[in-house]
């Protein structure tokens, strides 16, 4: 399972209607929970998440809204004796902070969350359990050793859009290296790859991207054609050819490439290079759009975007699905935020509601036809 399970969608000031920020990214076996503000473990409690769903924590920074339930959601795992450790990334400047808020008050504490602070753009981890982790991401003092879809009315859905605007760059941002991936055979990718890079805000805040590593998926009438079945279909994804009469049969030949999934999660931040290289390509972007266009001023004196802001994003940046939250409780009409981003991006939109679900996109195909085009020799006396 691929959704974005929604917690909380406020932004500085909750309201009867919206938590502070919290989202949990259920991603096949990962539950990776992004930015837990207060009141994130009684939101857990409503949208039926358990502490032990938990696999990673990632903060972008550390205003109260984005980080204040860390208390709550880490006594929990503790209390739940949640049996896995729960690795957190959070920027490196702001670890005093981290340090308060895992040991806000006494308990007993049988979590083993695994610090790993972020000091530089870049893959700061892969969710592979075999792989190592990035140099990027290292270790804090405090560790320990171990080893449904709703949907909203306010939502509106369209094609994909094609319109480019020109990007907008601050000079306050540093551009890191792209995202690598890997995979253990051509057909079984390894878990994503998790990126971030460093936004334009107040304090020092990062944006969230995972890439999962591109595939192939088998086609079974070429692979019948050239007489491979059974365990034969292991060896060519092992080896990457064949040699079935005669002839050497070459993975490509009988597969098609299977695009990996990306996601992005960008909150505070005005714009700058960094919120376009996150959002580049992905499937689903969650962004912030705390204000409405009405407000830009102060949106860029504070470090915040606009709904148009974000819509633009999402445009140039061929985004398939995106989530627009944390909005000011100075609005209370969801409508203008769709309004406003419709201006500007046509593709699946979603205004994030409490306990809202949002599913990954699915899988983009590529179309069979491009590949039956393709040289594709048939097995000699046929």
């Amino acid at each position: 399972m691929r959704e974005l399970v929604v917690l909380g969608t406020a932004s500085q000031v909750p309201t009867r209607h919206r938590n502070h920020n919290g989202y949990l990214l259920r991603w096949d076996g990962e539950g990776i929970l992004f930015d837990p503000g207060e009141g994130t473990q009684r939101q857990m409690l409503r949208a039926g998440v358990a502490a032990s769903d938990i696999t990673r924590i990632c903060v972008t920074h550390f205003h109260g809204d984005h980080s204040l339930g860390l208390p709550g959601v880490i006594q929990r795992i503790s209390l739940d004796r949640v049996p896995h450790p729960v690795t957190a990334h959070f920027p490196a400047g702001g670890a005093h902070f981290f340090a308060r808020l895992r040991r806000a008050t006494s308990f007993y504490d049988h979590a083993d969350i695994r610090e790993a602070p972020i000091t530089a753009d870049g893959p700061i981890t892969t969710t592979d359990p075999n792989a190592t982790t990035s140099p990027n991401a290292t270790t804090g003092p405090n560790n320990t050793t171990s080893s449904n879809t709703t949907n909203s009315p306010n939502n509106t859905t369209s094609p994909n859009n094609t319109t480019s605007p020109n990007n907008t760059t601050s000079p306050n941002t540093t551009t890191g290296p792209n995202s690598p991936s890997t995979t253990k055979s051509p057909t079984s990718p390894t878990g994503p790859t998790i990126e971030a890079r460093r936004l334009h805000h107040s304090v020092e805040t990062y944006g969230y991207r995972l890439v999962e590593p591109d595939g192939r998926r088998m086609l079974a009438d070429r692979l019948a054609r050239h007489g491979i079945a059974g365990p034969r279909v292991g060896e060519l994804i092992e080896r990457g050819h064949l040699d079935v009469d005669g002839r050497r049969v070459r993975l490509d030949e009988v597969s098609a490439p299977r695009p990996g999934q990306k996601f992005a999660f960008i909150m505070d931040t005005g714009l700058c290079d960094n919120v376009f290289a996150l959002a580049e390509g992905v499937d689903m972007l969650v962004i912030e759009s705390t204000f409405l266009s009405e407000d830009a001023e102060m949106a860029a004196l504070v470090g915040h975007l606009t709904a148009a802001q974000a819509a633009r994003v999402a445009s140039e940046s061929r985004v398939r699905r995106l989530v627009l939250t944390h909005f000011s409780q100075r609005y209370d009409d969801p409508a203008r935020f769709v309004a406003e981003a419709r201006e500007h991006y046509d593709g699946d939109l979603v205004i994030a509601e409490d306990l809202m679900r949002v599913p990954v996109p699915p899988r983009r195909q590529i179309a069979s036809e491009q590949w039956q085009s393709r040289s594709d020799p048939r097995p000699s006396g046929t």
